[in-house]
């Protein structure tokens, strides 16, 4: 894809608009009329404990969850109402789990996230390989790409994935837990390069655990709890201890990174509570 088409696809927001889901046979909705806008040019993390609708909200945009309200939009036009293709030249998807039905290439795996940029019968352009190179290069698997996907640890499978991602171009990029089985290094590898990428005009959605990184690289956080959402804004109005607690239902301070200064959350040990909380 050229620089000039690309430059084109930039600045597409993703908006999940009151969004209701209900799973059946549950009493209550995994997602209550759920508001979330990734803009272009910032990193948007949705946070919260687990149960708390992360998940769903990527399953939204999959359509692999029917809604029961609102609607999910890229760049003002409704999900519903794109094909498959469309759709992933608008977004490109890392869920949380996938295992390929059969070992590829790490090559060929990548590769897939050109199919929608490619013609039906159309075979590897030189935009497309050069495309699958620089996604491998960027995600840190380039070492990896002559060897099977079944041979790969969990750590390389996860960036092999993110690579796929990149791979397609999408000017949204929505990715749900991708540091999972990183090691130190590379959850921080995956951070900068999805903040960097926002800086250049990317729109970033961003599901994790992660809440400390969050606080460092996300421009916009919404916390999520039972399915609502319980706050919302940069790091400092969402990494509040009586904000946290409530959510997280465990005892915790919140304090400050000493590297970067952003809010950062330190759990407390559950028999010890006072004990272990600082003095004032």
């Amino acid at each position: 894809m050229s620089g000039a088409t690309h430059a084109r696809e930039q600045g597409s927001p993703l908006t999940f608009d009151n969004v209701s889901v209900r799973y059946a046979g549950r009493p209550t909705l995994a997602l209550d009329h759920v508001s979330v806008v990734a803009e272009p040019g910032k990193m948007t993390a949705v946070v919260g404990p687990n149960g708390s609708g992360k998940s769903t909200l990527v399953r939204a945009l999959l359509r692999r969850v029917a809604l029961q309200s609102g609607r999910v939009t890229v760049g003002g036009v409704d999900v519903a109402s794109l094909d498959a293709r469309e759709v992933a030249r608008r977004i490109a998807i890392v869920p949380q789990r996938e295992e390929p039905v059969l070992p590829l290439r790490v090559e060929e795996f990548v590769a897939l996230g050109r199919h929608a940029r490619r013609s039906a019968f159309g075979g590897m352009s030189a935009d497309d390989h050069a495309a699958v190179e620089s996604a491998v290069a960027r995600a840190g698997i380039a070492e990896a790409i002559g060897r099977r996907t079944d041979t790969l640890s969990g750590g390389e499978w996860q960036r092999v994935r993110i690579a796929r991602a990149l791979a397609q171009a999408a000017p949204v990029l929505v990715l749900d837990e991708p540091t999972t089985f990183l090691d130190i290094a590379h959850e921080m590898a995956v951070f900068e390069l999805l903040d960097g990428l926002a800086q250049q005009g990317q729109t970033v959605l961003l599901v994790s655990h992660q809440l400390n990184l969050v606080a460092r690289f996300a421009a916009h956080i919404v916390l999520l709890h039972r399915g609502t959402v319980a706050a919302a804004g940069d790091a400092e109005a969402v990494m509040r201890g009586e904000i946290l607690e409530r959510v997280y239902e465990w005892p915790l301070v919140v304090t400050r990174d000493p590297a970067v200064g952003a809010p950062a959350l330190l759990p407390l040990r559950g028999s010890g509570r006072q004990r272990d909380r600082p003095s004032s």
